[in-house]
């Protein structure tokens, strides 16, 4: 098998183009959820804590051009995105899950209940006295 062939064949399974899909869907929706957080909730928690700005807090080390600078503001920022996305997907699979059970949990129609094994054995016994 060719090098391309194998390739294509790879690429072309269900798995690969489900993940192609769901990482491309996963880039959009943290993109939502990063609007979420900069624009919505950060606002109100900055409020809370006397309209501090996250992502500008940092805290240098060192003075002149080698300080280092530590960007603790953006690293709040980002966690924040973070458990937001998490908890996010959380709630998508809980209700996921949710759905796939009540498929699973539904009781099968119950076959017709045939005859007893005690039934069976006198139909039997009733037919050979005919004899």
């Amino acid at each position: 098998m060719g090098f391309i062939s194998e390739f294509k064949e790879f690429a072309m399974k269900g798995n690969v183009m489900d993940m192609a899909v769901g990482v491309i869907i996963g880039g959009a929706f943290g993109k939502i959820v990063s609007s979420l957080v900069d624009d919505i909730l950060m606002p109100f928690v900055g409020m809370i804590t006397g309209n501090v700005d996250f992502t500008n807090l940092a805290f240098q080390i060192g003075e002149g051009e080698g300080a280092a600078v530590l960007k603790y503001g953006m690293f709040i920022q980002n966690v924040v995105d973070f458990l937001i996305v998490a908890f996010c997907i959380f709630l998508m699979l809980k209700g996921i899950n949710k759905l796939n059970r009540k498929k699973v949990e539904e009781p099968a129609p119950e076959a017709p209940a045939g005859p007893t094994q005690e039934e069976l054995l006198a139909e039997i016994r009733d037919i050979l006295k005919k004899k």
